[in-house]
């Protein structure tokens, strides 16, 4: 919810956009995020050869000419990611954004996603940026509102799962 919000809030990605899961195991996520911003879905399907590295095999779904939005749980080396933003590109997309929950960002990841043709990268501050270096290019978003709320809601013997279903309807 908290990275659909400032998407929603922070990025003209316009009305000619789509969610993209970069890989298969991602796409209740997307779909998730697409139907809450009413855009289509793309998945990049990728395969990985050996650890930490990844190819991508196709695209489904429509994306030349759409600013693109990828969205995975967390990003690591970042070698995913900027892969299926390269491969979008290659495919017609105007531009390509990424998101996710844990930023995890290991070993040359902040350096990588800054020089990578990836607009913008927002990730929660669930993890702590290493070096805490962003070029402006990474957006930490908290989750301090939504770990509040979940706290609030157990002292006072309420629905945590609420926090999400309410904004998954659009009730946010």
């Amino acid at each position: 919810p908290i990275i659909a919000d400032y998407v929603a809030k922070n990025l003209d990605i316009g009305e000619n956009a789509v969610v993209v899961s970069p890989d298969v195991g991602g796409v209740n996520r997307a779909r998730a995020l697409a139907e809450v911003l009413g855009t289509p879905l793309a998945i990049v399907v990728k395969r990985r050869p050996e650890p930490n590295k990844c190819e991508v095999m196709e695209v489904i779904g429509d994306v030349k000419g759409k600013t693109a939005f990828m969205i995975d749980d967390m990003i690591d080396t970042g070698g995913s990611i900027i892969n299926g933003a390269m491969a979008l590109l290659d495919l017609g997309a105007k531009e390509v954004y990424a998101g996710c929950t844990h930023g995890i960002l290991s070993g040359g990841a902040p350096e990588k996603l800054i020089t990578s043709p990836i607009k913008k990268v927002i990730i929660t501050d669930t993890i702590p940026l290493p070096g805490g270096k962003t070029d402006g290019k990474i957006e930490i978003v908290s989750v301090s509102s939504l770990i509040a709320d979940a706290i609030r809601r157990i002292h006072s013997e309420a629905s945590v799962s609420e926090i999400f279903s309410k904004h998954w309807k659009g009730q946010s």
